[in-house]
């Protein structure tokens, strides 16, 4: 068994050819790659804009409708899947965590964009109508260039993808304080040590050290800029992977806990009911009805 509970793909996996980036019309994309309607995972960086379409979109299990002129964007780890109802267009951009990286000097500028920085409830975005027919004019001279790669070529999507997230960036509210500021910096890196750490640490005191900060402090900053403790940052991270291998009913439930490095199953059950309000098995179920009723 996989350590994940569901699969992983390659941008490799889903595009004609071995690339860093893939964009295109989203409704050939979809229809190529039917496995993508069970919940899945990326190595890349995932961008959806719906010019057309209605159903669901799952986001690590946060649940949105969707409508038209609608943007989807998602991290790297992100686990996500489709049901769709009738009909769907727009377009899809896909590019690998280092397509950027012979481009700019900060090899993490994509993660000071709020919608990549895999946080379910900022990855939507509802696009106005004054913007509409811009980002489809950026989609379709993007799609352009790709059909014909060359070092300039790419060069040019670089350019014409970052020109994409800023104008995007102004549909979300500014951060407070400023992204650049030092406590968004801590923050950033807070979470990055989260990710990095959450099976094995499990008290923001852990966190504080490394980050060179007291614990009240850290709590300061989560609270200021999130609205929720350090320490609830690192539980929800720690019940989101519970729900991600919970997805594969291959994996017993037992398994989980000693993945996530719970003392015992008991343990790790009652856990998961104090932060989620169910069980574990009662969770794997209804995941698995909602499964087959999108099919």
């Amino acid at each position: 068994m996989t350590r994940q509970g569901y699969p992983v793909y390659d941008i490799t996996a889903l595009a004609d050819s071995p690339s860093d980036i893939l964009v295109g019309a989203f409704a050939p994309y979809i229809n190529q790659h039917h496995k993508l309607h069970v919940p899945h995972g990326h190595r890349f960086y995932h961008l959806v804009y719906f010019t057309q379409g209605a159903g669901y979109h799952t986001i690590d299990f946060d649940r949105f409708e969707v409508a038209p002129f609608q943007l989807y964007a998602m991290a790297p780890g992100q686990v996500h899947h489709w049901d769709f109802k009738g009909a769907v267009a727009g377009y899809v951009l896909n590019f690998s965590p280092s397509f950027f990286h012979p481009f700019l000097l900060r090899p993490d500028y994509i993660e000071e964009f709020a919608f990549f920085q895999g946080w379910a409830q900022q990855s939507v975005l509802s696009v106005p109508g004054p913007m509409r027919s811009r980002i489809a004019d950026l989609f379709e001279e993007m799609i352009a260039l790709a059909s014909a790669v060359s070092i300039r070529n790419l060069d040019k999507l670089r350019v014409l993808a970052l020109k994409l997230f800023m104008d995007l960036v102004s549909l979300q509210e500014p951060a407070k304080p400023s992204p650049l500021s030092h406590n968004a910096v801590l923050l950033r890196n807070f979470r990055k040590l989260v990710e990095k750490h959450y099976t094995v640490l499990r008290l923001p005191k852990d966190y504080a050290v490394m980050l060179y900060i007291t614990p009240n402090h850290l709590n300061a900053i989560c609270s200021d800029l999130l609205g929720q403790s350090a320490g609830t940052v690192i539980r929800d991270r720690v019940v989101l992977e519970a729900k991600r291998l919970l997805v594969n009913p291959e994996f017993p439930v037992a398994a989980i806990a000693d993945m996530l490095n719970f003392k015992d199953n008991s343990y790790f059950s009652k856990f998961f009911r104090k932060y989620t309000g169910t069980s574990p098995e009662a969770f794997r179920r209804a995941i698995a009805l909602d499964d087959t009723a999108a099919g």
